[in-house]
């Protein structure tokens, strides 16, 4: 009876995590939208930023925790498996839901970015290992991310200047109310963060199943979670250019920063399991051309990519299973 009920506490609050991540994620979303419109800045913009860097704290937190606790393959699995579970099945509930046209000057090099960086990763890990000092050229993709996002900001204000628009006025009060729930936001995402790699551990040990398929699987999608929370927010309003902005600034946090701080923390060299080299990068890589190529080539998503997208993850939760 002990082991049920010891059981029992580890699901509640493992589920608990999950719990904070959401509801932390909302508060931040609704702070994210309201820095969009009194800023002036594209919502894109916003969300490939902002909100991406907000909504990768629980991968970044639950993959360096695990490495600190030796749990690598948890990890490796969850950066690997976060960036499959956005793509497949978070993009493809909201391209299924909201095909939308992309404006080329937002979308182009972060796609581009996006996928080289999942190509990069797969090839630098190849070996079984992710080395300190070739993991740096990932970090470079990031850089580069990065200045192409204020880069188009500034272009943003700028134009928005030029043609007489006003921003939204907020009083002392309000920014101070929308800090506060940012920072609520971020706290419950890093703490239920902690309860995932916690008590997902406690799970794998418990249940007898392998860290890297919980890392893949249960953890991988928890910590997605904010970037569901975005997107079904962003399906209920209409505001697909904010879910999708911040899917692909995810990814490329996901894919670009996160392993590499893993390799420096674990003494310059990460090691890849097999899983990881045989399925999981090379799933990223087929769910990540599936959903970008088709908007880099025409200029929009089509609802058939949401229906493939979809079908592709539920065809690699399949393979992971047998």
């Amino acid at each position: 009876m002990g082991r049920v009920v010891n059981l029992a506490v580890v699901i509640l609050l493992f589920l608990l995590g999950l719990g904070l991540i959401v509801k932390g994620g909302d508060w931040f979303l609704d702070g994210a939208v309201w820095i969009a419109e009194a800023s002036g800045i594209p919502r894109f913009i916003v969300g490939a930023t902002v909100v991406s860097l907000a909504t990768t704290l629980p991968e970044l937190t639950v993959s360096v925790t695990g490495v600190l606790e030796g749990e690598v393959d948890l990890a490796v699995g969850n950066a690997v498996g976060s960036v499959t579970a956005n793509i497949g099945l978070i993009l493809g509930i909201s391209v299924l839901c909201i095909p939308s046209v992309i404006d080329r000057k937002q979308f182009t090099v972060k796609a581009i970015l996006m996928l080289g960086g999942a190509t990069v990763l797969t090839i630098l890990c190849w070996g079984g290992s992710l080395p300190l000092v070739p993991s740096l050229l990932l970090l470079v993709i990031f850089a580069l991310y990065l200045v192409n996002n204020v880069y188009d900001a500034k272009r943003s204000m700028a134009a928005d200047r030029a043609g007489g628009s006003r921003r939204r006025a907020a009083s002392h009060q309000k920014v101070l109310s929308k800090i506060g729930m940012f920072a609520l936001g971020v706290t419950g995402i890093i703490i239920g963060s902690q309860l995932l790699i916690d008590y997902g551990s406690e799970l794998a040990l418990r249940l007898g199943v392998p860290s890297s398929i919980i890392g893949v699987t249960l953890v991988a999608i928890g910590t997605s979670l904010p970037e569901l929370v975005t997107t079904v927010t962003a399906i209920i309003k209409k505001e697909a250019s904010m879910s999708i902005g911040n899917i692909v600034g995810a990814n490329v946090i996901d894919l670009t920063l996160i392993l590499p701080v893993c390799s420096a923390i674990s003494g310059g060299s990460l090691a890849i399991g097999r899983q990881t080299t045989a399925l999981d990068l090379p799933a990223c890589l087929v769910v990540g051309a599936v959903s970008m190529l088709p908007p880099l080539l025409m200029g929009r998503f089509y609802r058939w990519q949401g229906f493939a997208l979809l079908a592709l993850y539920v065809g690699y939760m399949i393979l992971l299973m047998t």
